[in-house]
């Protein structure tokens, strides 16, 4: 990924990649909507007052569905723009968000830690993550380049 002009970036994966982008958000929907209370969804939806039961109660009647509209708007996108070769500053930013989401749930199914050092996994839940821990990280380096 790469910067292409003001506000637009050029997108070159392979098909299996895009595959991948197009089909996961519908996965990872299907799943919270299958159980939304399942521990696997905890780094989607932390507290916001994890003390305060009726704070936390009233923060996700006021914030929660436009949390989740902002979050269904994301996953769209991906899906949508996963075989566009070229995509906008704000679709490419909803690849980072939806990819974000999608990384949390699957580390979390992992069980993936930050003082893990598997730089070389050969399971393919394991390749899965990295490769969208890469992908992720190319679209980050893609918005913050100056080119």
């Amino acid at each position: 990924m790469r910067r292409s002009g003001p506000g637009c970036y050029e997108v070159a994966l392979s098909a299996e990649n895009r595959e991948l982008l197009r089909t996961l958000p519908g996965q990872l929907r299907a799943a919270v909507a299958a159980n939304p209370k399942d521990a696997a969804f905890r780094r989607l939806f932390p507290p916001a007052y994890a003390n305060d039961q009726a704070a936390e109660q009233e923060y996700r009647r006021l914030v929660g569905p436009e949390l989740d509209q902002s979050r269904a708007l994301a996953f769209d996108t991906l899906a949508n723009t996963a075989d566009a070769t070229e995509l906008s500053e704000e679709e490419l930013d909803s690849w980072v968000r939806a990819l974000n989401d999608i990384r949390l749930w699957l580390g979390t199914l992992l069980d993936v830690r930050e003082d893990q050092t598997d730089d070389d996994p050969e399971d393919p839940p394991h390749l899965l993550y990295h490769l969208l821990t890469e992908i992720q990280g190319l679209a980050v380096e893609a918005l913050l380049g100056d080119e």
